[in-house]
């Protein structure tokens, strides 16, 4: 067998050839991506994205694992409370919330979670409950990164504050609402952290004139906010997929990475790094309608954005297994093709990788870790633990 098939087999006998769909880690492959990180922060403190990882443990295991990894990026309110109220420090809002309850529940106790904001009625909300609670609420400003050019948007539709006059405009509002307090600035270029370039010239293009641009307006925006009289506890920056371009940044002081630890398929499509994959998951055959056909239990879990090809899962082990064209993956059922050298039969496994990060962890309720080929031990993800935040 060749080098991926005698993994493949490796795999199968550290599971235990699992008869049921399974999600593992493979340690060593996660220790390599987390190398990887650390070696391109350039000094900078790595803020970890939970909606990437979806598993309290593995989120421990990677801040345990060096100082540079640094505080986390939450996409819910109650999930931002509960991994405070479980020991996690120095928590990120990396969205804004319009969650009445949940903002009252924060502001029982409002210490160690930063709240996004990026408009007039973010900040109304937030104001009139930290009045009717007597607290203070600390915030972080979100910009808009994206390169708008004649026709096309290069970017995502998220802040409205695109420009130093309308950062003008957002602080006045700022300066009537007492109990809140600006500490922190983010902007995610997602044209560069999230779009895929290794097979596009046209995209590389596209990103080196957009990081131009948005260095500048990142830096004219932060020295505004500092010279009206705000004390800036982080400026945050970045993705996975832009780590190397936005450390450089020097007014930059955090980025926050949550896929690079998994390495998705999407990450396969990125020019200037490679990464491992570590995430991955097993589908147990249970059809074999054709002599080069088998039939997975499971399999259709696509992930999100928009829809196309590259968003269903992608058969990795053994080698030789393709999606069928006119089914893709199914509700609870995955038809593939194989033409490998390989006896499968009915009972047997093979391996897939998700398109994106931590969406997977919303199928299954724990991880299996695997350690150079044992399991070493098995983790809750946050569906096995109950939570359910979006």
């Amino acid at each position: 067998m060749n080098v991926l098939n005698n993994q493949y087999a490796e795999y199968l006998t550290a599971l235990n050839y699992p008869s049921v769909p399974t999600l593992f880690l493979d340690l060593e492959a996660f220790q390599k991506n987390s190398q990887w990180i650390k070696e391109n922060a350039l000094g900078k403190k790595i803020r970890i994205a939970t909606k990437s990882i979806r598993s309290r443990h593995v989120l421990k295991t990677i801040l345990d694992s060096d100082k540079v990894f640094q505080g986390l990026m939450t996409y819910d309110i109650r999930e931002a409370i509960w991994l405070r109220d479980l020991g996690f420090k120095d928590i990120l809002m990396g969205y804004p919330t319009m969650d009445v309850l949940g903002i009252r529940e924060l502001l029982k106790n409002p210490l160690g979670i930063t709240l996004m904001v990026d408009l007039p009625e973010h900040l109304d909300i937030l104001e009139r409950e930290a009045i009717i609670a007597g607290k203070k609420v600390t915030v972080c400003i979100d910009i808009d990164l994206s390169m708008n050019l004649p026709g096309l948007r290069f970017g995502v539709y998220r802040s409205a504050i695109n420009s130093v006059e309308r950062m003008k405009t957002f602080l006045k509002k700022l300066k009537s609402c007492h109990h809140l307090k600006l500490i922190g600035v983010m902007g995610y270029e997602a044209q560069i952290a999230g779009v895929m370039d290794k097979e596009s010239l046209l995209m590389r293009t596209l990103k080196t004139l957009s990081l131009n641009q948005l260095k500048e307006r990142r830096k004219s925006i932060v020295q505004l906010i500092l010279s009206d009289g705000h004390a800036l506890e982080f400026i945050n920056g970045g993705g996975t997929g832009s780590l190397k371009e936005t450390c450089q940044e020097e007014v930059v002081t955090e980025v926050t990475v949550g896929s690079g630890f998994f390495a998705p398929v999407l990450f396969d499509h990125y020019k200037d790094f490679t990464l491992t994959p570590s995430l991955l998951f097993t589908l147990p055959i249970v059809r074999h309608p054709e002599k080069s056909i088998f039939t997975c239990f499971g399999g259709g879990y696509i992930a999100s954005g928009s829809t196309d090809k590259i968003k269903q899962p992608t058969p990795y082990l053994p080698e030789g297994m393709s999606l069928l064209k006119h089914e893709g993956a199914g509700e609870v059922q995955t038809p593939f093709r194989y033409n490998g050298p390989l006896n499968l039969v009915p009972g047997d496994s093979i391996i897939l990788r998700h398109a994106k990060s931590g969406e997977i962890c919303e199928r299954f309720p724990d991880i299996v870790i695997i350690d150079k080929g044992l399991e070493k031990t098995r983790v809750p993800t946050y569906r096995g633990e109950g939570k359910n935040f979006v």
